[in-house]
């Protein structure tokens, strides 16, 4: 009832996403942005007084250069990488490995800090019109997070549907407060109003606008969810993707420069008790309908914005651990077909994140610029040596493009690392360092495992005197099986003699390696029956195995399981049980390659699939459970 009936495999092509859902699911984060960025960027210039705020508009005016140049930069990305072109993929194939883990770092440090940032941003929207519910603003918000979690888990599709509205209500609202604005503006022949006094604590200083810069900048955040996520688009993927990500650039760049010319016209400042939007919609619209629609509008896409991580977040887990760089259980699809483990983290740090800094959106946003600029200041000079590389028809204009874009992004990125060092940008920094650490660690230790297991040209042969089970087009005919008893007494477990015991090994192989091979020669050595078992979660990789197992002799019979849903132990389970009621007088000693590592920390990264069928197959009868150790 909460996450909806599991999905086929073959159901990934209908969980894609059209153009008109995909713009809000994947823009959230960046279109949301504009309710904290422009203010965050006031919030530094006010220190200065009156004689700060007159940066306001150069400084906005910079931020939607940039905001151009990046995005015609990640367009770029998405035609070089038509099948999805994240930070991790373009800064990997282009700077190295190292490079790339600093990407992928800086994208998760980004998404965990979108989901935390979203959800305080919004319970500041609501607290702006409820202000009694300031006291229960982390409750509220872990539960936000739970209500995201549930929604993803049930499938990109579903979350999409579930999310889409409060996006374009928030792009209408913002619209339509823009142009009440400046049509009361255009009334008074567009003369800002004078703005309250106000005392200046610091001087105007290349450092304070510097920081005004960096700190308005995260309006961008969310920019790159388009280039990471183009497999989740229908067909033509990449081109659907480029329109989308103009659409959503062209959105962000009206959205904001409306915004700030609002602030620059009407005089507004940051207030402690009021966001710098709710202020507009008061101004503007009163405390009627419309300005309620406003700030309900953007309570919701700031506490949704987060499902934008959600997208992204599993989908770089999952390019990590394909490339071993993270634990495996990252790789495994869901029930509904989308990253359940990957969405499972990402709530638990965004919520433990949110509760530390108890749901205040200030505090987060030194640790929020620094990791979006350091993936968008890779991802775009890994496209200037992509470009630089590959020197096809207009390469040139798109370096440019892309140069551009590293350029400027650097820039934001130093600032914010240099201006918020002492303010939290210390912690981002050192969470990369920390990421790169764990990652390259794990790494090594997958390439130990790879390197111990793999199959080399001596390795040993299992004897090929076996029977195989009973059933139809498995082997041998029933005959050659001692003639069963009834079930009365199969069932009883009441054998005394050896002779009374008819055993059948079961060999559960997941891949042909030297853990699987020593399993299948010890239970060859038993001189009893042996059937190897495989479970597939499709028709080709049943194929490609059954390929496999040929050319390396076809020495024992072997059964293949589909399993559509990509489960192992149900299906593996339910197979030993239907061949346990097929014939009860058998006793099935399954037999299990376990991979046993030194460490216990190592342990994490293997999927214990033998401690779990072993809990799974002890309540059958007759079934015994034995493990084959490979030690590493």
């Amino acid at each position: 009832m909460l996450f909806g009936a599991p999905l086929r495999s073959t159901a990934i092509a209908h969980e894609r996403m059209r153009k008109l859902v995909a713009l809000p699911v994947l823009s959230a984060d960046a279109l949301s942005s504009v309710a904290y960025g422009p203010e965050a960027m006031l919030a530094v210039l006010v220190l200065a007084g009156a004689a700060g705020l007159r940066y306001t508009v150069p400084i906005a005016v910079t931020i939607v250069f940039l905001m151009l140049a990046v995005g015609v930069s990640y367009r770029q990305t998405i035609r070089a990488y038509p099948h999805g072109g994240g930070s991790y993929i373009v800064a990997t194939a282009n700077l190295g490995r190292v490079p790339g883990l600093a990407a992928a770092a800086g994208l998760m440090t980004d998404y965990i800090l979108t989901v935390a940032v979203s959800i305080a941003s919004g319970m500041a929207a609501v607290t702006s019109a409820i202000p009694s519910l300031q006291p229960d603003i982390v409750p509220i918000g872990i539960v936000v997070i739970a209500a995201l979690l549930a929604g993803n888990l049930r499938g990109v599709r579903q979350a999409g549907a579930l999310f889409a509205a409060p996006t374009y209500a928030f792009v209408i609202a913002v619209l339509v407060l823009v142009a009440a604005g400046l049509s009361d503006a255009a009334g008074r022949g567009f003369h800002p109003t004078a703005t309250p006094q106000l005392t200046a604590t610091e001087s105007v200083s290349l450092l304070l606008v510097l920081r005004a810069f960096a700190s308005g900048s995260t309006a961008m955040t969310g920019i790159e969810a388009i280039s990471n996520a183009v497999p989740v688009f229908q067909p033509t993927e990449w081109r659907n993707a480029r329109t989308t990500l103009g659409w959503m650039v062209g959105l962000l760049v009206a959205l904001f420069a409306g915004t700030i010319a609002l602030v620059h016209l009407d005089g507004i400042v940051p207030s402690a008790n009021e966001t710098v939007l709710s202020q507009l919609a008061h101004r503007t619209f009163g405390s009627g309908f419309l300005y309620v629609f406003t700030q309900a509008a953007t309570a919701a896409i700031l506490l949704l914005a987060a499902n934008t991580a959600y997208n992204d977040f599993p989908r770089v887990l999952y390019l990590l651990a394909r490339d071993h760089q993270a634990p495996r259980i990252f790789l495994r699809l869901g029930d509904r077909l989308a990253f359940s483990n990957g969405i499972i983290l990402l709530s638990v740090a965004a919520a433990a994140i949110y509760a530390a800094f108890g749901g205040k959106t200030g505090p987060l946003i030194p640790l929020y610029a620094v990791g979006v600029f350091l993936a968008f200041t890779l991802s775009q000079t890994g496209m200037v040596v992509h470009w630089w590389r590959l020197r096809d028809r207009h390469w040139r204009k798109s370096l440019a493009f892309n140069a551009t874009g590293a350029l400027l992004s650097a820039i934001v990125f130093i600032t914010a690392g240099i201006t918020k060092f002492t303010e939290g940008a210390w912690f981002a920094v050192l969470t990369v360092g920390l990421f790169i650490l764990v990652t390259t660690r794990i790494r090594h230790h997958y390439d130990t495992v790879r390197a111990a297991v793999a199959l080399h040209p001596h390795a040993v042969e299992v004897p090929s005197h076996t029977i195989t089970p009973p059933g139809p087009g498995t082997g041998p005919p029933r005959a050659t099986w001692p003639e069963a008893p009834s079930e009365a007494q199969a069932e009883a477990e009441s054998e005394e003699t050896p002779e009374e015991i008819h055993p059948l090994s079961i060999v559960p192989i997941a891949t042909l390696d030297q853990a699987g091979m020593r399993a299948l020669a010890y239970a060859a050595s038993l001189q009893q029956p042996v059937l190897a078992l495989h479970i597939s979660s499709s028709a080709d990789e049943a194929q490609r195995f059954r390929e496999y197992w040929n050319l390396w002799g076809d020495h024992l019979p072997l059964k293949i399981v589909l399993s559509p849903y990509r489960a192992i132990v149900a299906p593996l389970v339910n197979y030993i049980e239907s061949l346990h009621h097929q014939r009860p007088d058998l006793t099935l000693t399954v037999i299990l390659p376990e991979i046993v590592v030194r460490h216990w920390r190592h342990r994490l990264l293997h999927n214990r699939l033998a401690a779990r069928l072993r809990r799974a197959l002890r309540p059958l009868p007759k079934v015994v459970v034995t493990t084959v150790p490979f030690h590493v």
